[in-house]
């Protein structure tokens, strides 16, 4: 054998042909454990013999299997993205290739002795070359995927020794190019499995249902060596032939919101196989619609790569389940299994809890697309000698996962263009398995798939999808494609599904309601998958032994993406993101809000099956954020997909003025579950909404006036004492109060700086991060105080003009504000991309749309203040009790809230803007002992606190390098700018963008004790 034998365009030998994962009776040894390691930063020579039984380990390491090597201290990790981490050389690779060999020595029991047996490995990454006893019994490519090799012959009685050699990169690298960790070794377990005489090799089970009868028709293939016998407890089947078609006359079918599992016994006289199974029948109907049961369904998911952040792929069985349980907990009903086939716990569990799976193929050849001159030049998606290796992988995952019936759609594999091999992956399929549709967003045209998939595609070009106007041979835009007629192309008849969609990296992702509502108004579009479930983060600590979570370069890596590792919905420790909690609100399967009649609750059941008999519905009634009275309301009696009215409470408003008692009231409507589930406790809140009853009462008129006065280098007002010099505010009564000072800037968000957006470029270069001040003027009023500044950058000549106007009755301070934006603002050319607002329009109302919309943005536009450090236990009445912007408040309510300013703070992996308040009435920032101020304004306002400044938040790679500093810096705005999804997708909506524009507001600041009432 070639000494380079892991540099071939085949798939390997020695494997035996793939199967189902079966749940046995037949006696198995568990190999996982310490196993005797030894590593090699480069290519190893020919075996040594460390493969014979008696090679003398007793110098090596021990490795616990399942592990990575990287992260035991062999190597580094390694994170990129699209680019290979070795030279594009295919099926080459180079000398400097981590090689790990590992033996393991185990006791064959004296029962085994004389039968047949089989090896098991889960998932080595990426290519493995295997001895048991110094026989070899083979070499396996397809990290992600089972290989199982006979070793009957090998397997001696008594004491037996297990040899691997794992290399990290083999022609099989250049198949696995996936947005993840590159990291290496036997991270899957081992399982020896015996092979009894007589016994099932393989099963497959046909389940299908009937919709319109009710009946379930099962056919059962099984590869055996002797008859096999059937048994369904469940349904009055005992030990009868597995043999033909079983039908039931009434059975309940499986689906992911009502995940009905029948349990099938299939013996032989020697073995035992236990599958659970479920009815189910999916199908895309004449008008393009995909239904499984008969019913259409809206697939609300998200992109998983198997995570853990001291473990990398090797995750625990509780882990998996802990995905499974937050998902239903946040109303999530699919998976796709990005990019390729999961451990097969994970599909048990999401057949036992209910998940619309789509398994991926594990296969990506990203890097391919621009290495060369000509994009996919040398893809092996198009390589003759690359198809046996293409139909080698997608064989081994449906043959693997065919019996889940959560399993909804089989997908080729991820961003691995076109060609001859993927047609012959689709065709094994249909051959296969053709009661699933097939699955593949590369092919653009949908030549040889059964659903239209595309990713990151603005509200504008789903819309169009949505009303079947995709043009023939169009891929994107309308204006590049050809003519033709709408009616011709295939795609306007199929199923549209984002593959990926609103990119969650760092604080976002904005604008998912824009999403959903499409959904609901054209039936092909049927949801998609958010990119993705979880920040790959991993666990470390820094020099001085402060813990954060590492990504890209953070291991010297010669070549690395940086954070775009940390795109997820839960945060690398698992903790639930603001846009999990966003998403979670925008596809809740319930909808609640006013009705068209006074005293009415609207409520639409959105689930896709069920009715709403599982809720319940309470109420609370807040007055000014306190509650003041709580009950439960009737569940509606609402089929799926349907609307009704509930009448509102009868409800005592209390007496006082014409609203019925001061402040505003606030009734909040829930639907809970009345007793715990599988994955839920009783009392879980799936879906709410809030009915503002009552607004504020009108503000009583101020007091008089009070005159200023000058003392010394001070102007004094009221409580409030000033700067003469620069009319900054210097001191609220004994408050250290430091501001204001406009704000247009904010830490950028990694979705500022996305490649469809470059807002934060265009903030830098007009020096909104690094304005200067200068005070035009300052006027001493009579009964107040005029301040004017002017606010620009170094080497800028625009900027803003503001006005301060101060007056007091006294007890506290009115600051009346006009911003204005003056000089030269240059707009910022044509360097846009087509996400960033509705490429879907014609190209001259696309231009003028870009012209007016989005040439000059701002951050934010509002106040900068500090105030000294202590004065951090904060209070107010606005949305909450989580961070809001303008197209990601969904998830938030009204009401009245309290944390420090720490707990105020988002733990993104790499620090940005983040903790913003929307629609603050008022905040209160205290000491402990309840002395500190109270800032208020009759409009809504946006508001953040923090520790550190803008710029540090921006300058920190991660949350250990923020040290708190003397004072907290506050921000109060008038109005900011959306998140969007720039990283890898549309830009902020022209809807939430903030635009170069003038700016009135006002805010009231009074000095708060313990007694003062808010």
């Amino acid at each position: 054998m070639s000494a380079r034998y892991f540099e071939d365009h085949a798939p390997g030998h020695g494997r035996l042909v793939p199967r189902a994962a079966l749940d046995s009776d037949a006696p198995r040894i568990d190999l996982s454990g310490d196993w005797a390691f030894r590593f090699s930063p480069t290519l190893r020579p020919e075996p040594d013999g460390f493969q014979s039984p008696e090679f003398d380990d007793s110098s090596w390491d021990l490795l616990p299997v399942p592990s990575h090597w990287q992260l035991h201290g062999y190597g580094r990790p390694i994170y990129v993205n699209i680019a290979y981490p070795i030279p594009v050389d295919p099926p080459f690779v180079p000398d400097e290739n981590e090689t790990g060999d590992y033996r393991r020595i185990f006791d064959l029991p004296p029962s085994w002795e004389n039968g047949r047996a089989v090896l098991r490995f889960e998932g080595v990454d990426s290519c493995a070359r295997i001895w048991l006893n110094g026989v070899e019994l083979g070499i396996t490519y397809g990290s992600r995927l089972p290989a199982e090799f006979d070793v009957t012959d090998a397997l001696r009685p008594g004491r037996n020794v297990l040899a691997v050699r794992v290399h990290q990169f083999s022609a099989g690298s250049y198949l696995e190019d996936q947005d993840t960790w590159r990291l290496s070794g036997i991270f899957r377990e081992v399982v020896l499995q015996a092979r009894p005489a007589g016994g099932i090799r393989d099963v497959f089970l046909h389940a299908d249902y009937d919709a319109d009868t009710g009946t379930g028709l099962l056919r059962v293939e099984t590869d055996a060596d002797a008859p096999v016998r059937i048994s369904i407890p469940q349904l009055g089947i005992h030990d009868q032939p597995a043999e033909g078609d079983l039908a039931f006359e009434t059975v309940r079918p499986w689906s992911a919101e009502d995940p009905h599992l029948y349990e099938a016994h299939l013996a032989t006289d020697s073995q035992r196989v236990r599958i659970r199974f479920g009815f189910r029948t999916i199908a895309v109907d004449a008008a393009g619609v995909l239904r499984v049961n008969g019913r259409r369904i809206v697939l609300r998911g998200v992109n998983r790569h198997e995570f853990d952040p001291d473990h990398g792929r090797a995750v625990s069985r509780e882990t998996m389940r802990r995905d499974v349980e937050l998902m239903k907990l946040h109303n999530i009903n699919a998976v796709r299994t990005a990019h390729y086939p999961p451990h097969p716990a994970f599909l048990d569990l999401c057949d036992e809890l209910g998940l619309w799976v789509t398994v991926e193929t594990d296969l990506e050849t990203h890097g391919f697309e621009y290495v060369d001159p000509e994009r996919w030049q040398r893809n092996p998606s198009d390589e003759p000698r690359w198809h046996a290796a293409y139909l080698d992988r997608v064989e081994r995952t449906v043959e693997r996962d065919k019996n889940h019936p959560s399993v909804l759609l089989w997908s080729l594999g991820n961003e691995a263009g076109d060609g001859c091999n993927l047609r012959a992956m689709a065709q094994w399929v249909r051959r296969r398995d053709p009661s699933r549709p097939i699955h593949y967003e590369a092919d653009r045209l949908c030549q040889y798939t059964d659903v239209h998939g595309q990713m990151y595609r603005p509200p504008a070009a789903v819309a169009r999808i949505g009303r079947g106007q995709l043009l023939p041979g169009e891929i994107h835009y309308p204006a590049r494609a050809g003519s033709g007629d709408p009616a011709d192309d295939p795609r306007n008849r199929m199923p549209f599904l984002l593959t990926e969609f609103a990119h969650a990296m760092g604080n976002g992702p904005g604008g998912l309601a824009e999403y959903l509502q499409l959904c609901q108004e054209y039936p092909r579009v049927q949801g998609g998958w958010v990119w993705e479930w979880m920040d790959q983060g991993l666990r470390t600590r820094d020099a001085q032994g402060r813990e954060f979570f590492a990504y890209g370069g953070d291991f010297g890596e010669d070549l690395h993406d940086g954070n775009f590792i940390c795109d997820g919905l839960v945060f690398p420790d698992r903790a639930p993101s603001p846009g999990l909690l966003e998403y979670a609100k925008v596809i809740a399967p319930v909808r609640i809000g006013p009705g068209p009649e006074p005293g009415t609750l609207a409520v639409e059941n959105h689930y896709d099956v069920l009715d709403l008999s599982h809720l319940a519905f309470v109420w609370s009634l807040a007055r000014e954020g306190v509650e003041v009275a709580r009950g439960t309301l009737p569940t509606p009696r609402l089929a799926p997909g349907e609307r009704g009215l509930v009448p509102l409470p009868s409800l005592d408003l209390g007496g006082g003025d014409a609203n019925g008692g001061e402040g505003e009231l606030w009734l909040t409507v829930q639907a809970v579950l009345p007793k715990t589930t599988d994955w839920a406790p009783e009392g879980h809140v799936i879906a709410w909404g809030q009915l503002q009853l009552a607004s504020a009462a009108l503000p009583r008129t101020a007091g008089t006036p009070v005159p200023t006065r000058v003392a010394g280098e001070d102007i004094l007002l009221g409580p409030g004492r000033f700067d003469r010099i620069t009319g900054t505010l210097l001191g609220l009564g004994d408050l250290a109060l430091h501001g204001p000072r406009l704000g247009l800037w904010r830490a950028p968000t990694d979705n500022d700086l996305g490649w469809s957006q470059r807002d934060a470029a265009s903030w830098k270069a007009r020096g909104l991060d690094r304005l200067r001040h200068r005070t035009v003027s300052v006027t001493v009023e009579a009964d107040g105080l005029a301040v004017v500044v002017r606010s620009a950058a170094a080497a800028s000549g625009c900027g803003y003009l503001t006005t301060y106007r101060w007056d007091s009755d006294g007890a506290g301070l009115r600051l009346r504000v006009h911003a204005e934006p003056v000089g030269h603002w240059p707009e910022r050319g044509d360097d846009f991309a087509d996400t960033m607002v509705d490429p879907e329009l014609p190209p001259q109302e696309y231009q003028e749309l870009v012209r007016r919309n989005l040439s000059r943005s701002l951050g934010r536009i509002g106040l900068d203040w500090e105030l000294p450090a202590d004065r951090s236990q904060v209070q107010w009445f606005g949305t909450g009790p989580g961070e809001a912007y303008p197209d990601s408040r969904h998830a938030v309510r009204i009401g009245r809230f309290q944390a420090t300013v720490d707990e105020m703070q988002t733990p993104y992996v790499r620090p940005q803007e983040n903790g913003n308040r929307a629609d603050v009435r008022w905040a209160t920032f205290t000491d402990k002992a309840g002395n500190g101020l109270r800032i208020a304004s009759e409009d809504p306002f946006q508001l953040t606190a923090r520790r550190w400044t803008d710029r540090q938040l921006d300058a920190a790679r991660h949350h250990s390098e923020l040290m708190p500093g003397p004072m907290l810096h506050l921000h109060t705005d008038h109005a900011i700018q959306g998140l969007g999804s720039a990283a890898c997708g549309p830009g902020v909506l022209p809807q939430y963008r903030l635009e170069l524009t003038s700016a009135d507001f006002a805010f009231t600041l009074t000095p708060h004790t313990p007694r003062s009432s808010t």
